[in-house]
């Protein structure tokens, strides 16, 4: 049978615990998404840096786990039937972490699909968008003299921001209860407000839901433990 010490990326950066979980991540908001969903859960896990400013995300023994050369990914040594199983893809390992561990995710089929509705919600929408706002904004593309991919995703991101606001009108969070949905789309609005600096522009302070249940979300211990997971130094 496989073991964790048959994978080439563990001996690149060696388990602290080879019984936990192995993430492999950087502190970007599709990395932390796993972090904190590791922390709220109560699963064991080591985390490691790869550092996606000296390329690790594209070395051969990242690529044989992740051939998407994003992060996070995992190796779990303790997958289903007791054999290791790798995955990449933010949603896709949030899916299974709840799965895993029995939190987070509702059992009742009906509250589940509506969870996994709204985590859908930031991987097709959420996440995508407010990247390229980031990049036509606030990083490389920022110098470009042509406004029109900076104000497309201006818009789309204040688009998302009213659905977002409006969906939790009445509620504490995303999907009823917390969730595996709001791990997902918190660190977006995070970085979309903190990093990228591009409040403002979006009208951010304009929706009270959001700013309500980003206080509630960042105000969690296991959030501002996750958010730090792995350390960048």
């Amino acid at each position: 049978m496989t073991t964790l010490a048959d994978f080439a990326i563990a001996k690149r950066w060696p388990p602290r615990n080879p019984g936990a979980i192995q993430l492999y991540s950087f502190p970007t908001p599709n990395g932390v998404k796993v972090s904190i969903a590791l922390e709220e859960m109560g699963l064991p896990y080591d985390a490691h840096k790869i550092s996606i400013m000296d390329g690790d995300q594209k070395t051969p023994e990242f690529l044989a786990i992740s051939p998407n050369n994003k992060i996070p990914a995992i190796i779990d040594p303790d997958g289903p039937g007791g054999a290791p199983l790798t995955l990449f893809e933010s949603g896709a390992i949030l899916i299974y972490l709840a799965e895993k561990s029995g939190k987070l995710l509702p059992k009742d089929p009906a509250a589940r699909a509506h969870v996994i509705q709204w985590l859908m919600f930031q991987m097709g929408g959420v996440g995508p968008m407010f990247g390229q706002l980031g990049f036509f904004y606030a990083m490389g593309g920022k110098d470009m003299t042509d406004p029109t991919a900076r104000d497309r995703y201006i818009g789309e991101a204040s688009r998302l921001l009213g659905v977002l606001d409006g969906q939790l009108a009445g509620r504490d969070w995303v999907a009823g209860e917390y969730s595996i949905a709001d791990i997902a789309l918190a660190p977006w609005v995070r970085t979309l407000r903190d990093f990228y600096k591009a409040g403002e522009v979006v009208g951010l302070a304009s929706h009270a839901n959001i700013a309500r249940w980003m206080a509630a979300f960042e105000g969690r211990d296991a959030v501002q433990r996750g958010l730090v997971q792995p350390p960048r130094d």
